[in-house]
């Protein structure tokens, strides 16, 4: 684990909401997996079981971070698809990189406190990988935190705070 940044799930309180209602609006959808799971879990950020329900739904990472922190995104605002379990699960609260994130391809996103996107970083393949990425975005002192997202489908996978 770095010494200036830490890797978070979306929150408990957080998932209690979106369980009810996600951040556009909608009742959860729930989902049955395939024969192979693997569908990444944002609430433990580990990954979902062969034929698992999980559940679907829209959510606002930079939104969820501005309310707690008084940041402003603005523009950069976005809201999107995440697959958290239906019910309460044990999160995720381990030191450095869950099992669940690094994947072949993956973009890291940097914004300021203020809320403002400072640049990125493509991670393809494993190179650099996502320690080193962020190692690097997290050398700007100005970065406050970091999102993970998965290439393909540009959904968001974690989120890291400078501390």
């Amino acid at each position: 684990m770095s010494e200036n940044y830490e890797m978070r799930a979306i929150a408990p309180e957080v998932l209690k909401q979106l369980r009810i209602t996600d951040d556009a609006g909608n009742p959860p959808r729930a989902v049955v997996d395939d024969e192979e799971g693997g569908s990444p879990m944002r609430c433990c950020l580990g990954r979902s079981r062969p034929y698992e329900t999980i559940a679907l739904v829209s959510y606002a990472p930079l939104r969820r971070w501005a309310q707690e922190t008084g940041a402003r995104p603005g523009p950069y605002d976005e809201v999107g698809p995440v697959f958290i379990h239906p019910d309460e699960c044990d999160g995720w609260t381990g030191p450095g990189i869950a099992e669940g994130i690094p994947g072949e391809r993956r973009v890291l996103r940097a914004y300021s406190a203020e809320g403002n996107i400072l640049g990125g970083r493509l991670l393809n393949d494993g190179e650099p990988t996502i320690e080193e990425g962020l190692a690097e975005l997290y050398a700007d002192p100005r970065v406050a935190a970091v999102h993970v997202r998965a290439v393909e489908f540009g959904c968001f996978l974690a989120e890291t705070r400078r501390v």
